[in-house]
C-alpha cells in the first residue's frame, strides 16, 4: 500500500475542512433535507464520487457538521473570563440562542442529529453523550463559582441547573423546528433564564 506523504495528509485535512465549510453554509441556508451532496460537492470543486471519498455518506456528512457546531457552541461560551459572574454565564446562553438563530438550517440540523442520538447503535449516541457530559460540567462549574463568590444561593445544585437550562435550550429549539420557525426563541430562552436567575440568585432578582 502507498505511503501518504505529509504534503498529501494535509492537503486531504485541507479539502474536508473545506467540504465541512461547505456544507456548513448549505444546511444553514437550506436545511439538511434540501441540500443535496452534489450541490457540497460543487461548492469546493469536486465530483459527488469524490465527496464519498471523504464522507461516506450524508449522514457521515451530518455527524461531522454537528461535532463542529456542538465544538463551535462551546467555544462561544469559552469567551467568557474564568470565574464570570454567574448572571453573565445564563446571559451568554440568551446570547448564544441567538447566534444559533442567524443559522437557521443548523437548528434543524442539531434537532436531528439528537434525535439519531437516542439510538445507542448510532454513531451519533457517543458523539453527543460526550459533549453532554463535557457542556453539563462546564456550565456546572461556571455556576459553582457564582455560589462560592455568594452571588447564588448556597446549596444550589449546580449540576441540576446546568440540565436544566440544556434541556431548555434543546426543548425549544425542537418547538422552534415544529412551529416553523413562529416561536420566538431568544425571548423564550431568555424568559427561562430570567425566571430561573430569580430562584438561585441571592438577592432574588432576575437577568
Amino acid at each position: 500500500m502507498p505511503r501518504r506523504t505529509p504534503g498529501g495528509y494535509r492537503v486531504g485535512i485541507a479539502r474536508r475542512q473545506a467540504i465541512l465549510d461547505a456544507a456548513t453554509g448549505q444546511f444553514a441556508r437550506g436545511g439538511y433535507h434540501r441540500t443535496a451532496m452534489a450541490r457540497i460537492a460543487a461548492d469546493v470543486g469536486l465530483t459527488e464520487g469524490g465527496l464519498l471519498h471523504h464522507f461516506p455518506s450524508k449522514k457521515h456528512l451530518l455527524l461531522a457538521v454537528a461535532e463542529r457546531r456542538l465544538e463551535t457552541t462551546a467555544a462561544w461560551l469559552g469567551e467568557l473570563p474564568p470565574g464570570a459572574p454567574g448572571r453573565d454565564v445564563l446571559r451568554k446562553l440568551v446570547e448564544v440562542t441567538g447566534r444559533h438563530l442567524a443559522e437557521p438550517g443548523l437548528i434543524e440540523l442539531t434537532v436531528l442529529v439528537s434525535a439519531e442520538a437516542a439510538d445507542a447503535s448510532s454513531p451519533a449516541h457517543s458523539l453527543f453523550a460526550a459533549r453532554y457530559d463535557n457542556a453539563l460540567v462546564g456550565l456546572a462549574g461556571r455556576l459553582r463559582a457564582a455560589v462560592d463568590s455568594g452571588e447564588f444561593r448556597p446549596g444550589t445544585d449546580c449540576v441540576a441547573v446546568a440540565r436544566e437550562c440544556i434541556a431548555a435550550s434543546d426543548g425549544l429549539q425542537l418547538q422552534w423546528v415544529l412551529s416553523g420557525g413562529g416561536l420566538d426563541l431568544v425571548g423564550a430562552v431568555r424568559a427561562h433564564l430570567d425566571r430561573l436567575a430569580r430562584t438561585v440568585t441571592a438577592d432574588g432578582r432576575g437577568l
